[in-house]
């Protein structure tokens, strides 16, 4: 009679377990497109992701509260989490159409106040919330209606442990789906109806099951007086004083370092790996994973009777200390040769011993806080509600204090030291409740010493990684790990300086280099009759926006991304002319594209410092939407250069698609790397071409680049939108909603190169003047 009881009791537990498992799939496959759809109001600034980060995380932590509450009291706790899966499809689905609103409410404020970054701050929250509360608090609601549903009796401690792993797996799932083959392969839309379509098959799972479940009464159920078959678990009271409350601390220092240890192992790996998005999705995929596979194992534990306080404590102390050596394990890695190919072996060795120990502490945390056997059951689904909710509040602190304040004043190495402080600090706290007290502190006091000696001796990962990812003999002259990226400026051997953005070349002061990068900042100069007012998006090393400061009576605006890439520029000043100093050049630290769609201002010229479109986020500036906010803010004879470069032919094709699409009159210049739009076909005039030259600082300008005479500049002439037309033929575009370039993995052929040879010029009858 036991057997077919448990029998009858485990059935539902799976079908359960499955459907919290797609659950996980599509609340990961949101939290991705939610950040990359807000990053199109906001900006891609580190400011604006941790604002929407943590209006999800806050929507979570009020959902699961509050679910907790009213699941503890729900007869039918399956019914309520079919309506909440509908509820979070449902709602999701219409969050695409809510930007609308959320960018005139923010373009406003903006536009009111631009400068006033609490102003900003407080609208970006007030935006995010009115696109994410309702849903992220439904997605917060689950876990305590599926503990209601599938806890029962004394299986407190193990089931909600195998729970958490379901839901950490199918979070696994999600992030590797949307970010390696969804969004690149049927783009946000498609991948926002594949996660709702999950919502609806858990939906109708729930709700068939709780027609053949029967209704349970208003609190959880009693434990049958008979042996179950948990029956050699102690029964044990959920946790009350100071051991609660220490229990609590532990979620919320958990939660507020695991998200600033997210924050910090990607700021370490971009220094071993190109920081495109497959990166992150690798190294979120393995925090994910290991705390699934952590949970899996505590579940399994967790049916057994011990000192639950003590095993916290320990699990704590171990966290401390294998975060710790995640540094030392990032720098053995690459020492062993494991770059842009090994980026999930890297990401294992260094993350995944952390993650598994963060999965395992975490459901030992429930068993603690909730209790098991006895009247354990009638509370378990509020007080994971509780627990869920103020572990979710410790990670809105760690989102915010990981990227806005540990990475700027301390560094990765010694905010990862404070990571694991925390760690360490709950784990010393919490040996002082276990039942061997004295065995507990002595492992406290040796752990803190261990980690002691780690801090002392650990490596410097930039240092390690100088010798190796850089040409060899480079010296670092200078960096800053900003808020928002790694910037450092080094001397190599023959005297070269170069600048290096999360490990990635952005400029040197070569001669060819400082040639490509003025060209792109005059190159419009030399094409419009009479410019004035003129942008930059992107300082870099300063050398484009540098040339343009050169040409004469010009009145010129930098819109760049990053603080730190500002104070590395003013190094290149014997290049770039000095140009944070020049008094006709305004600096704006912002996100171009976002500065695009809020500015009032007009412009004749528009150019952009060069942006790699693999690099993460950087589809955002190659996309449709993004040259139609650039031709909204020029004059009607204004002129957007936009360089394309020498790459694969696949993605040569979509990014002159794209600007063919916004710009029909395009033209092409210099050999088939640059290329012109306007608003109106394209002229250039002997006449006005030789008022610039009667300037003689304009004059020595253009000189400077090869532009210096008017056969010079029609010389770059390499053809019009006809030619450039025929080239690409026809096909897709880039998009916000499709950035396939940023999503390389959906191309179908990378290696081939473009073959630009045919770009020889059409003839000065092109786009000469009469």
């Amino acid at each position: 009679m036991r057997a077919e009881s448990a029998r009858a009791d485990e059935a539902p537990w799976r079908v359960v377990a499955a459907l919290y498992f797609l659950s996980g799939i599509s609340g990961l496959m949101y939290q991705v497109l939610w950040l990359r759809l807000l990053s199109v109001v906001f900006g891609v600034t580190a400011y604006a992701a941790s604002t929407v980060l943590a209006s999800f995380m806050g929507g979570l932590a009020l959902g699961s509260v509050a679910g907790g509450r009213i699941a503890n009291r729900s007869r039918r706790p399956l019914l309520w989490f079919a309506g909440i899966e509908a509820g979070i499809g449902a709602t999701a689905l219409v969050t695409p159409w809510l930007l609308g609103a959320a960018q005139h409410l923010y373009a406003g404020v903006a536009r009111a106040v631009p400068d006033t970054m609490l102003a900003l701050t407080v609208a970006r929250l007030a935006c995010s919330a009115v696109i994410l509360l309702v849903p992220t608090a439904l997605m917060g609601a689950t876990l305590p209606f599926v503990v209601r549903a599938a806890v029962g009796r004394d299986h407190v401690g193990s089931r909600v442990g195998l729970l958490y792993a379901v839901n950490a797996g199918g979070a696994i799932t999600g992030a590797i789906l949307a970010g390696f083959y969804l969004i690149g392969g049927i783009g946000l839309r498609g991948t926002f109806l594949v996660a709702a379509a999950l919502n609806a098959v858990v939906a109708a799972g729930a709700w068939w099951l709780s027609t053949r479940q029967p209704a349970a009464s208003g609190t959880a159920p009693e434990p049958a007086s008979s042996p179950t078959i948990d029956d050699h678990v102690t029964s044990r009271p959920a946790a009350t004083g100071t051991t609660a409350q220490l229990v609590l601390l532990y979620f919320f220092l958990s939660g507020l370092a695991s998200l600033a240890l997210e924050v910090i192992w990607f700021r370490m790996l971009v220094l071993i790996l190109p920081a495109t998005t497959y990166a992150f999705t690798t190294m979120l995929a393995t925090v994910l994973g290991g705390i699934a596979t952590g949970s899996a194992i505590a579940s399994r534990l967790l049916g057994r009777d011990r000192d639950w306080v003590g095993t916290l404590s320990r699990l704590n102390l171990a966290t401390a200390l294998a975060v710790l050596a995640s540094l030392f394990a990032l720098a053995t890695s690459y020492a062993a040769g494991w770059r842009t190919s090994g980026a999930i072996q890297a990401s294992v060795v260094a993350i995944l011993p952390s993650a598994i120990l963060m999965g395992l502490a975490f459901p030992v945390g429930l068993r603690v806080w909730t209790g098991e056997g006895g009247g354990a059951a009638r509370d378990v689904a509020r007080r994971t509600g509780v627990a869920y909710g103020i572990n979710m509040a410790g990670a809105i602190s760690g989102a915010v204090l990981g990227g806005f304040v540990l990475l700027p004043l301390m560094g990765s190495r010694n905010s990862l030291a404070l990571a694991a402080g925390l760690y360490l600090a709950s784990g010393i706290a919490l040996s002082t409740r276990g039942q061997h007290r004295g065995r507990l502190l002595a492992t406290a006091v040796v752990a803190a010493l261990a980690c002691a000696q780690i801090v002392r001796v650990q490596p410097d990962l930039f240092d390690v990684t100088i010798g190796r990812r850089y040409p060899r003999g480079e010296r670092v002259l200078w960096r800053e790990e900003g808020v928002q990226t790694t910037v450092s400026v080094n001397r190599a051997p023959g005297g070269t300086q170069v600048m290096y953005l999360d490990g990635l070349h952005q400029a040197n002061d070569s001669f060819s280099m400082v040639q490509v990068h003025a060209q792109i900042g005059l190159f419009p100069l030399a094409l419009h009759p009479a410019p004035h007012d003129v942008l930059v998006i992107g300082l870099g090393g300063g050398v484009t926006a540098g040339a343009v400061s050169r040409y004469a009576g010009l009145d010129v605006d930098v819109v760049e991304l990053s603080d730190s890439v500002v104070k590395g520029a003013a190094r290149f000043a014997h290049v770039n002319n000095d140009v944070l100093r020049q008094p006709s050049v305004h600096l704006r630290v912002s996100d171009g594209r976002n500065y695009l769609a809020l500015t009032g201002k007009r412009y004749d010229v528009i150019t952009a410092d060069i942006i790699q479109p693999q690099h993460a986020g950087a589809g955002l500036v190659y996309s449709r939407e993004y040259f139609e906010l650039a031709r909204a803010v020029l004059h009607d004879d204004g002129i957007m250069l936009q360089w394309i470069g020498h790459r694969p032919k696949e993605e040569y094709d979509l990014i002159m698609r794209t600007f063919l699409e916004v710009f029909p009159d395009a033209t092409l210049w210099n050999g088939g790397t640059l290329m012109a739009g306007s608003r109106r076909p394209l002229t250039v005039s002997r006449a006005a071409f030789a008022r610039k030259l009667a300037d003689p600082r304009t004059a020595a300008a253009l000189s400077a680049v090869g532009l210096g005479t008017y056969d010079a500049l029609l010389g770059q002439f390499s053809g019009n939108a006809d030619a450039m037309r025929a080239f690409v033929g026809k096909g897709p575009i880039l998009t916000d909603d499709r950035p396939r370039i940023e999503y390389h993995r959906s191309l179908r052929d990378r290696e081939t190169m473009v073959d630009l040879s045919r770009f020889r010029g059409e003839g000065r009858q092109a786009v000469e003047a009469p």
